[in-house]
């Protein structure tokens, strides 16, 4: 399907040379939640494995890894793990592993569990329910350029929320001029929102003070120390939150519209 093929010129380009480090050959998926906002649709099958465009927003992002060189994907899994474990089995350009959780461990969590496959390397970290399309470059290679790991703990993807499919008007963070994000003391309508994917140090994860939280937190102890870094996206998303968001999102990309 043709719909699912500023700062950033300025500052990342001059950053462009420091961002040689590699990042590790694995990834995280993250695929554990309920998808309560999508029932009842998710009441028989787990929201990464809806289709949008022909094919389930998890082989979306696993599309996405493949394509950037990526070897391997580890994929956490809670709520009807079983069908994502079967589905995967199908996939012979990516390794896959498997990440299952007894109990929901939430983002933070579910990274903590899978942190020894990253080899002490930044990693890209994709949630498995947001799909995204690229424009002029590929958003994990402009992600992979714009890293810099001597000012950065963590880059995000960001979409300008005006411009945004699917999401509420009042954004997540400011994209400030020189790449940082923030949202504390920022009362929205703010100009960015996050569109599911992001580069992690793995250190961030080392000592967590409790065995389920949220990467809210990370975010939060990263923006107050300045290490938060965001990149706007350049192509479209949409935010599949709802049956009636999967229908419209469904319906663009047959009508040859696209997501704007």
């Amino acid at each position: 399907m043709g719909c699912l093929r500023g700062f950033l010129a300025r500052g990342f380009d001059a950053m462009a040379g420091l961002s040689s480090t590699a990042l590790s050959s694995t990834a995280m998926v993250l695929a554990a939640g309920f998808g309560t906002r999508m029932r009842p649709l998710t009441l028989t099958k787990p929201k990464p494995l809806q289709s949008v465009g022909g094919k389930t927003m998890l082989d979306h992002a696993l599309d996405r890894l493949v394509e950037a060189g990526i070897a391997r994907a580890v994929i956490n899994t809670h709520y009807l793990a079983d069908q994502i474990a079967a589905h995967v089995k199908t996939r012979h350009d990516i390794d896959i592993l498997i990440s299952y959780e007894p109990e929901i461990l939430d983002t933070g969590g579910g990274i903590v569990r899978a942190l020894p496959h990253f080899d002490g390397k930044p990693f890209f970290a994709l949630n498995a329910d947001l799909p995204w399309t690229d424009s002029d470059a590929p958003a994990l290679a402009r992600l992979r350029e714009a890293w810099n790991p001597e000012i950065m703990d963590a880059l995000l993807l960001m979409m300008p929320t005006r411009k945004a499919r699917g999401f509420l008007d009042k954004g997540d963070f400011n994209l400030g001029p020189e790449g940082h994000l923030a949202r504390h003391g920022v009362l929205p309508p703010r100009s960015h929102v996050w569109i599911g994917v992001q580069i992690l140090k793995p250190e961030l994860y080392e000592n967590p003070a409790a065995p389920v939280f949220s990467n809210n937190l990370v975010w939060d102890s990263l923006e107050a120390r300045a290490r938060l870094y965001g990149l706007e996206h350049h192509g479209s998303c949409y935010h599949v939150g709802t049956p009636e968001d999967l229908e419209k999102a469904n319906a663009l990309c047959e009508s040859g519209e696209g997501w704007g």
